[in-house]
């Protein structure tokens, strides 16, 4: 007797969303199954990587995380350029260090400098990542939005705490916004219900569920984004059926065992241990539903290209 695994149709559908401007646009979500099941449906957008660039020069980064980068570390421009022309970067992932309060603590306006010069360097969509701090990223993010009109950004994280007026921002000058909650399903749909009584249209909002790292709660994320993606497809939650993205680089390379050293309690090459830690992190993010993933070492990114590839038979 043969096996026929049987067809199952759900009721809901996570929106597709057009990232990036003018041509040069990718598109995600229009997912009407789960992750990667190919027994019931063909996956209409493949899962994005993003690749993640600083707006300084980092001081805290592990050697094997500094290595590809080190020629162009100190300039975000060469930085994204590099990481597109060498590595296929589909998407950049600017992440805003500098405008910490408890940092350098640079101005809006000089966020805004370097944002724009970024932008006007490369041809992808880009992502724009503040400090959460409710009152900086406030005054910076909006300053971005209003330099960079027209460039069809992605800006977060987006937070209850100061949605009124990133949103507004995004809303005027056609941002899309990182809708991010603290790893909840009832608050992500919450703030989404937020925003859209702000008047931000749903083809501009991405999920950011806030994720770890395979080590430190990834499983609670798992769990939160696979409860978002049943109530998305199967109760038909519009405010739950939005693209999720993923920024799992800074939760990896800040943890103590990319830090260690080589053989430090038997755990092997320090080098290899970092890569393996992002990638298999990453995956399992994909497998909860993930859309967009920002991501640090290009070899971490080669092996989920790999597996996804192999999953899904595609040669992209």
């Amino acid at each position: 007797m043969v096996f026929k695994i049987p067809d199952i149709t759900y009721n809901g559908k996570i929106r597709e969303i057009k990232l990036g401007k003018e041509d040069n646009t990718l598109t995600v979500g229009g997912e009407t199954a789960y992750p990667f099941y190919h027994f019931e449906y063909e996956m209409p957008t493949l899962p994005r990587i993003a690749m993640e660039v600083w707006d300084c020069s980092p001081d805290d980064w592990p050697e094997a995380a500094i290595e590809p980068f080190a020629d162009v570390i100190n300039d975000s421009v060469a930085w994204a350029k590099k990481c597109i022309a060498n590595y296929g970067a589909e998407m950049i992932a600017l992440q805003l260090i500098s405008t910490d309060p408890g940092g350098i603590n640079r101005s809006a306006d000089e966020a805004a400098k370097i944002v724009k010069k970024v932008a006007d360097a490369i041809t992808v969509p880009l992502i724009v990542w503040g400090t959460a701090n409710h009152e900086k990223d406030s005054e910076v993010l909006r300053k971005i939005a209003e330099s960079c009109a027209g460039e069809n950004l992605i800006i977060g994280p987006v937070e209850e705490g100061n949605y009124r007026r990133i949103g507004a921002a995004a809303i005027g000058y056609h941002h899309a916004v990182a809708s991010s909650s603290p790893i909840d399903v009832n608050l992500a749909k919450q703030l989404n219900i937020l925003l859209g009584n702000l008047g931000v249209p749903d083809d501009l909002i991405l999920i950011d569920p806030t994720v770890s790292g395979i080590g430190y709660g990834i499983e609670y994320s798992y769990s939160v984004m696979e409860r978002i993606r049943m109530a998305g497809l199967t109760q038909q939650d519009d405010r739950l059926q939005f693209p999720i993205i993923c920024n799992i680089a800074k939760e990896v390379w800040k943890t103590k065992e990319v830090h260690m050293a080589n053989d430090e309690f038997n755990m092997g090459n320090a080098r290899k241990r970092g890569i393996l830690m992002e990638a298999i992190s990453a995956m399992v993010l994909l497998l909860a539903g993930g859309n967009i993933l920002v991501m640090r070492h290009p070899e971490a990114i080669k092996l989920i290209r790999e597996t996804v590839a192999e999953l899904t038979g595609s040669t992209k």
